[in-house]
């Protein structure tokens, strides 16, 4: 399903105050990034009451793979939250493609109660092409890693899954590389690839996805007959 926001979106800001239950949540930032680029996202969210987490991903600029990536979220996360703290998930490009092989290869599932990702390429970009490194040739339109993970992509329906999007992306190309089948997602007139975690329109939406009531009830691997 997808949703195109009206301009006044700051009108909704009010309802996001309402709602009292705050999972903690963890940000994981693109290739090239640090979590530096959360600096204008996370005292936004952190301003509505949830607790903000971020890591820097090494290498940031591809030359691991994204598996290895996600090793280090996992890693985090044992770190950082109690085994029975549920959390939320945001991931910005890259870090949406690693945050989606936490949650499907890594044990995520049983973990996340809600999963964004902003402009990542599900389906792979273009603009990977330009990096011949493994993380980069992961990135890639059809590459062996993206249809693995696309295969069961349906188990993002176990949890709360939003995908946001800009049709003005020049970085994910083409940019409905960003949709998937399952879930749901936002499409935003947010004029450039890095303004999504910036621009009021972004910020308000992910706050928004944060705080909507879980769709369905969370199941883990063995109650949804997963191997």
């Amino acid at each position: 399903m997808i949703v195109c926001l009206m301009p006044k979106i700051i009108a909704s800001l009010p309802s996001i105050s309402l709602y009292r239950m705050r999972n903690p949540v963890l940000l994981l930032h693109g290739i090239d990034d640090t979590a530096e680029l959360f600096s204008t996202m996370t005292p936004f969210l952190q301003q509505w009451g949830w607790s903000v987490h971020s890591l820097d991903l090494y290498p940031n600029n591809g030359d691991a793979g994204l598996e290895e990536l996600a090793q280090q979220v996992a890693d985090y996360v044992a770190q950082a939250f109690p085994p029975d703290q549920p959390f939320d998930l945001v991931g910005f490009s890259m870090g949406g493609i690693v945050g989606r092989y936490y949650v499907q290869r890594l044990g995520g599932l049983d973990r996340i109660h809600r999963f964004v990702t902003i402009s990542s390429p599900h389906n792979g970009t273009w603009a990977a092409y330009v990096r011949p490194n493994k993380g980069g040739s992961q990135m890639r339109i059809n590459s062996p890693f993206l249809t693995d993970l696309n295969r069961d992509v349906h188990r993002l329906e176990q949890i709360n899954f939003t995908s946001i999007w800009t049709p003005l992306d020049l970085i994910i190309l083409p940019a409905t590389s960003s949709r998937l089948p399952v879930g749901r997602e936002v499409q935003l007139w947010v004029p450039a690839h890095s303004w999504m975690v910036r621009s009021l329109q972004s910020l308000t939406t992910v706050a928004m996805v944060l705080s909507e009531p879980l769709r369905k009830p969370q199941l883990t691997n063995s109650t949804a007959g997963v191997v």
